[in-house]
């Protein structure tokens, strides 16, 4: 129903989602697979959303999509999951006929981190945990922070997804954990044989199959007026296929057979020990993300966790693969004890910045990248998030609190840089006096002290460049390396933005970016793969505003009297202008600055301004 919302912007989801077979799985699963407890939840939570719409009809953008029902929820998730997957993506390459993979990881300057240190490495004895996923910070997949408490055991404070009915990171009385996106290969594409006379006919081995053909249902818009489509795809035994140019392509993705994601995250959300954490995991209903992890009673854990195929040898599992042999045809995926994890390091400590899991600790603690197979398709890069922040913990010998809280909110690149998708480093190789033109904005980046500081004028400069060295990047051919004259042409842009814009060569960061909600608007820290990350859009007057990276921050300190919490969000916990905390957390999240929270519900209800129920 995406697309009456958005119009023809929302097809693809809409395609997608029936593409799927999100309501067959449903259909097949729901009543076996999901437990009654969880049932009860996700019903509970169906009945809330549908109060609040019939109290808050202002608010419903599509009246059709109501009542919300479990059903609906689950599909959601799935194509959610589907989507973080990469499903999507190979959809798209499908239809756009470009199949072949590429090396390159994706430009778009994204990134989450997470850092857990024991008592071995901490100078109080305590233990630490930053929960620090970048989303969007609007919208519907950026977070919001709840503490969620029944009378039945849960008591949990977190962030989650608006349809999500429990928390997705966070912190019990008992234990916490963050997740990261991880890269492992979870998807794959198979090129059918057809017959070479029977329509929709595909071999595999030495027998025929037929295709089952399927239509989605889809509205189109055209001058303000709405026509219903019918999208051709089809089934077969490798998955939902496609047609395009060249052929028949199916796509097939542990995503697509399981339908228990939020049960598992409700499971972690219940657990009271890591035992009981890591049974959840056993569960193998997430098809990816990282886990950070951290304890009351002292344990750290790290996982690239995911539900990756077993597949069989032989075959380039990068790109499409056959689809005319069982062969290829994989239906189990590896167990979580046989995926790449750290636990009570000797190091003390585990981290993940979206870069290679075989760099989660020190070098004797880390997971042995020959131990696992190369069709699995782990990352084996590293970032510059990864790089600082092993610098940083590397450079003490014992940790304090306000180290550990420094390095979260650490704002500098190393050097060189280490950007995991482009070589930035002959920048630094330039001889300023042979570009008289730029030797000004030459000379600042080479002599800038890489801190994405609001008051620095190197950061502004730096940010301005990035921004346009994108285009000239995007543009060069593979292997993408950056040439000096691209470098030089980016600078004499920046030059020119800065003149046009500022009216001087002298921009400070936070002149440029900017934290914007509603009418509120003020200079903001970070630019890509820094750890406090940051990524922008055009605003007005030739500023821009950041849209994803920093979203939402809680950090945890285990002691012997239980869990110390801080957390901040970008902007506040209201959507609503009209609200106070519309935008009441902007100032804290700009200055490194963060709120104290507390799990004992007595003292959040003795300092509650507001106390209501639903009814």
């Amino acid at each position: 129903m995406l697309a009456k919302h958005l119009g023809n912007s929302g097809l693809g989801a809409d395609f997608l989602a029936q593409f799927i077979g999100s309501k067959e799985l449903y259909a097949a699963s729901y009543e076996n697979d999901i437990s009654e407890e969880y049932k009860a939840i996700i019903e509970g939570y169906a009945q809330g959303i549908n109060r609040y719409a019939e109290t808050h009809s202002n608010e419903v953008l599509v009246p059709e999509l109501f009542p919300i029902t479990p059903e609906k929820m689950m599909r959601y998730a799935q194509l959610q999951l589907f989507i973080s997957s990469k499903g999507d993506q190979w959809v798209q390459r499908i239809v756009n006929n470009q199949l072949k993979f590429s090396l390159e990881v994706n430009e778009t300057p994204r990134g989450s981190n997470t850092l857990a240190i024991n008592s071995s490495k901490t100078k109080d004895g305590s233990t630490y945990l930053a929960i620090n996923t970048h989303q969007p910070l609007d919208g519907p997949v950026s977070w919001y922070e709840a503490h969620l408490c029944s009378e039945e055991g849960t008591n949990i404070l977190g962030a989650l997804f608006a349809g999500s009915p429990n928390i997705l990171i966070g912190v019990n009385e008992h234990l916490g954990w963050a997740h990261t996106v991880n890269q492992p290969d979870k998807t794959d594409v198979f090129a059918l044989e057809m017959h070479p006379k029977e329509k929709l006919k595909y071999r595999v081995d030495d027998r025929y199959l037929a295709l089952v053909p399927k239509k989605a249902a889809l509205e189109l818009k055209i001058l303000g007026l709405t026509f219903p489509i019918k999208k051709k795809y089809y089934e077969s035994i490798y998955g939902p296929t496609l047609k395009n140019k060249s052929g028949f392509y199916a796509v097939r993705t542990p995503a697509l057979f399981e339908i228990r994601a939020l049960e598992q995250w409700w499971r972690m959300n219940k657990a009271n020990s890591f035992t009981e954490f890591y049974n959840a995991l056993k569960m193998k209903a997430l098809p990816g993300y990282n886990i950070g992890y951290a304890d009351k009673n002292d344990t750290i854990f790290y996982i690239s966790n995911g539900l990756i195929p077993k597949r069989a040898v032989g075959y380039d599992w990068e790109n499409v693969v056959p689809g005319n042999t069982m062969k290829t045809l994989w239906d189990t995926t590896y167990d979580i004890e046989e995926l790449p994890q750290v636990i009570q390091p000797q190091s003390g400590y585990v981290y993940n910045a979206n870069h290679t899991p075989f760099r989660s600790s020190d070098a004797k603690d880390n997971p042995n990248q020959n131990h696992f197979s190369k069709d699995m398709g782990f990352e084996t890069y590293d970032n510059n998030r990864s790089t600082r922040l092993k610098t940083r913990i590397d450079s003490y010998d014992k940790i304090d609190y306000e180290d550990f809280k420094s390095m979260k909110y650490d704002h500098e690149y190393p050097k060189p840089y280490v950007f995991s998708w482009m070589d930035l480093n002959p920048l630094d190789q330039m001889n300023p006096e042979r570009y008289p033109d730029i030797t000004p904005l030459l000379q600042r980046l080479q002599a800038w002290d890489r801190k994405a500081n609001p008051a620095s004028i190197g950061a502004g400069t730096f940010a301005i460049f990035y921004h346009q060295l994108a285009p000239l990047y995007r543009a060069l051919p593979s292997p993408k390396i950056i040439p000096p004259a691209s470098i030089h042409e980016a600078l004499v842009r920046t030059k020119k933005y800065m003149l046009k814009h500022f009216k001087t060569l002298e921009v400070p960061l936070g002149d440029y970016q900017k934290l914007v909600r509603g009418s509120k608007e003020i200079p903001i820290f970070g630019l890509p793969d820094v750890v406090t990350a940051m990524a922008s859009i055009p605003h007005r007057e030739g500023k821009v505003k950041v849209v994803s990276g920093e979203s939402y921050i809680e950090l945890v300190r285990f002691t012997s009297e239980g869990p110390e919490i801080e957390s901040v969000i970008s902007y506040g916990s209201s959507d609503h202008s009209d609200s106070p905390h519309f935008g009441d957390q902007m100032e804290l999240y700009a200055n490194f600055k963060t709120k104290k929270m507390t799990l004992d519900k007595e003292i959040v209800l003795a300092n509650a301004l507001k106390r209501y129920h639903p009814k």
